[in-house]
């Protein structure tokens, strides 16, 4: 029974990482660190698909079917689960294109939206400026040429010790 739980945890995994080649370009939108570690992503998928070799966590889940006495498969786990599943056999390559296209318009937008120099140069609005405290101490009243002097200490009554 833990074997079969552990295998269907690897599914859950492999099928988020799909997920996230597919979407995580528009994640990054919104949280844009996440960029770096979609574009490891997105070569890893590249390799995978171009290449042909399976992901590490097929033979895992495959390994942990066996072990829980339950039947294996025998292709690839985008065969197995994805095509005939969600899309028919006949656009894979579609399929593909579709993802490509997603991850493509999600780099364009990323571009648009934050532009060859990245989120951290971005100018900061009038209000969020305006709103912000600043971070140093105001002058004090009377103090000549604006030097900053120390305030004496009170009591609560207002009255010195």
């Amino acid at each position: 029974m833990l074997y079969g739980l552990l295998a269907d945890l690897v599914v859950v995994v492999h099928l988020g990482f799909i997920a996230f080649v597919a979407v995580g370009g528009f994640l990054a939108w919104r949280w844009p660190r996440l960029l770096w570690l979609h574009v490891l992503a997105i070569i890893y998928a590249l390799v995978i698909v171009t290449v042909g070799f399976d992901c590490p966590l097929t033979p895992l889940e495959k390994y942990l079917r066996h072990a829980a006495g339950q039947a294996g498969y025998a292709k690839g786990f985008v065969d197995h689960y994805l095509t005939g599943v969600l899309y028919p056999d006949r656009l894979l390559v579609l399929a593909q294109a579709l993802v490509a296209t997603a991850v493509i318009t999600s780099y364009a937008g990323l571009l648009f939206r934050h532009g060859a120099t990245g989120p951290v140069d971005r100018p900061v609005s009038r209000w969020s400026r305006s709103r912000r405290a600043a971070p140093w101490p105001a002058p004090v009243a009377g103090s000549k040429s604006g030097r900053l002097r120390r305030r004496s200490p009170t009591t609560r009554s207002g009255s010195r010790p």
